[in-house]
């Protein structure tokens, strides 16, 4: 990780379905830094995504982390627990999709636009679980802007329907990396199959990687299925992909 001083705030943003509540964290110095959306998984937005979003800053990037459950409310977090709390995730996933999701980056980008410290033609996205399938619709949906895309172990990236973004490929620019866990419930290998013969079948650039002998949820260290090794190299092809295609001139320098 690079050594740097970060500048973080909390943003309330104005969109048309309400005020999304936002965290922003770039290096202080050194910009404009490209734009990474950094995409929470169905547990909400929580500290232990703040720290991620910190840990990508630190790599010159000027990080947007959105609450995406703002239409419904202002924060979740979820009790892992609590059966309730469960009920309550699977409520609020119900209400996001991805053509929403759509047009929050709309207005992140828009905000990066007025920002000093951001590069809002040089966008990465990174979407886990649940915002999987929402990154690859942002790449699609913003294709002259958003140089790469990343799912970890996504739901939904290719099933019968008019949103699946398996249907978007061929609108995509930038560079994708998808990963999947070999044992996941939620994201069956098939799936990823079907997916990646998409890919193939258009001039999509990027790759399907599986994690053979994890389970969903492996980056994330509060989840029962968090592996460290395939955290490890979770965080080293989300760095390469970014590294290499928003900043290049950076390639080289010590992770």
């Amino acid at each position: 990780m690079l050594d740097t001083t970060l500048n973080e705030r909390h943003l309330d943003l104005a969109t048309d379905d309400g005020t999304m509540q936002t965290y922003v964290v770039h290096p202080e110095s050194g910009g404009p830094h490209p734009v990474v959306l950094f995409l929470m998984d169905a547990p909400g937005k929580r500290e232990l995504l703040h720290a991620m979003a910190r840990r990508i800053a630190a790599h010159g990037y000027f990080v947007m982390l959105p609450n995406l459950y703002y239409r419904q409310v202002d924060s979740f977090e979820l009790d892992f627990s609590s059966k309730d709390s469960l009920a309550r995730m699977s409520e609020l996933m119900r209400g996001v999709g991805n053509r929403m999701v759509g047009r929050d980056a709309a207005a992140l980008l828009q905000a990066a636009e007025s920002d000093v410290d951001a590069d809002a033609e040089r966008v990465g996205v990174v979407g886990y679980c649940m915002s999987g399938p929402f990154a690859v619709w942002i790449a699609a949906e913003y294709a002259e802007r958003v140089k790469a895309a990343a799912s970890f172990y996504g739901v939904r990236l290719h099933v019968d329907s008019a949103d699946s973004p398996h249907t978007r490929l061929s609108e995509i620019d930038g560079e994708l990396y998808i990963a999947a866990a070999e044992h996941d419930d939620y994201v069956p290998l098939d799936m990823i199959d079907r997916f990646e013969a998409a890919m193939q079948n258009t001039e999509a650039r990027g790759r399907v990687e599986r994690y053979w002998g994890m389970h969903h949820g492996f980056a994330f260290d509060d989840r029962p299925a968090h592996d460290p090794v395939g955290e490890a190299r979770h965080w080293a092809r989300l760095f390469d992909l970014l590294d290499r295609n928003l900043q290049p001139q950076q390639q080289g320098l010590p992770s």
